[in-house]
């Protein structure tokens, strides 16, 4: 029998398509979610009971019989980390032996974009249980982009001339998938290893603008703010403390060249080219739909 891989977020952009290149290469899994109802049918999937990040006892129940966890970071919140933690113990319990936790570029304890310092958290956590485990730390997403534009074609941020290596969804549940299946095939070889996943370039906001320009067919442009700016803009949202603080540090980061490394690890792991960003707008001519009205 093929040990069964246990997929979180697996309603999610990435969870869902690892969990549906996983099923297409016979492995069997127990997909986790808060709502199994909006967990995909699968063949070899089994829709665990409800199971939120912050239940123990139903995470735990969950991934019961799992000997992979693959681990989606949980939405952004004030107690991501303690969420993470409760995760990981709960799945060390219940008898997994290896956890791929999907990380992000740059974690670290003082990283300027603040949600970067939840994974690195995370990460010394997971270290410290002893289990095998991989982290792939993707780069900031190549969607998003596009949605930092508003309805007139402007992108605002404190993220002066710094650069960024964003990554595709397809990319990094491609990079996921391969080093899952490895040790199901028997190749092992990830134990350990952190995998920064990454564009095949890193671009400005003004190339972005640029890029997303072209895509559109209508000017996009690119207007540096100050932190201040930054935060006046935003408070119309409404939105936490912490979490604007997200927002604008993540712009700050992208300044501070924390974010514009660039890697091979997709290549490496997929056998193919990391997606360029011009190329992703032309596969997802939806993500700009905004900027067509």
């Amino acid at each position: 029998m093929i040990p069964a891989i246990a997929v979180t977020g697996a309603s999610g952009g990435i969870g869902g398509r690892v969990a549906r290149r996983l099923a297409g290469a016979g492995i069997s899994q127990r997909l986790l979610g808060r709502d199994p109802s909006r967990l995909p049918d699968l063949p070899g999937a089994v829709k665990a009971p409800p199971a939120s990040y912050g239940d123990a006892q139903a995470v735990r129940a969950a991934v019961d019989g799992a000997r992979t966890l693959f681990l989606v970071s949980a939405h952004e919140s004030a107690d991501r980390v303690r969420e993470h933690r409760s995760v990981v113990d709960a799945a060390v319990a219940a008898g997994v032996e290896r956890i791929v936790y999907v990380s992000f570029l740059g974690a670290a304890p003082d990283a300027t974009f603040t949600f970067a310092r939840d994974h690195w958290h995370t990460e010394q956590h997971i270290r410290a249980t002893g289990v095998p485990h991989t982290f792939l730390r993707d780069s900031f997403y190549q969607a998003a982009f596009p949605a930092m534009a508003g309805k007139d074609g402007v992108i605002r941020g404190p993220g002066g001339e710094g650069r960024v290596s964003a990554v595709a969804h397809e990319d990094i549940a491609d990079a996921a998938t391969a080093v899952l299946l490895a040790e199901v095939e028997g190749r092992g070889g990830h134990e350990g290893a952190t995998y920064d996943l990454t564009g095949p370039r890193a671009l400005s906001f003004a190339e972005i603008a640029a890029e997303l320009s072209r895509a559109a067919g209508r000017p996009v442009t690119y207007v540096p703010q100050t932190r201040e700016e930054a935060y006046a803009s935003r408070a119309v949202y409404g939105a936490e403390p912490w979490e604007v603080e997200g927002w604008v540090s993540s712009y700050e980061a992208i300044a501070n060249g924390e974010m514009e490394a660039v890697s091979d690890a997709v290549p490496r792991l997929t056998g193919r080219p990391a997606t360029d960003f011009a190329e992703f707008l032309r596969e997802n001519p939806g993500s700009y739909r905004h900027l067509l009205d």
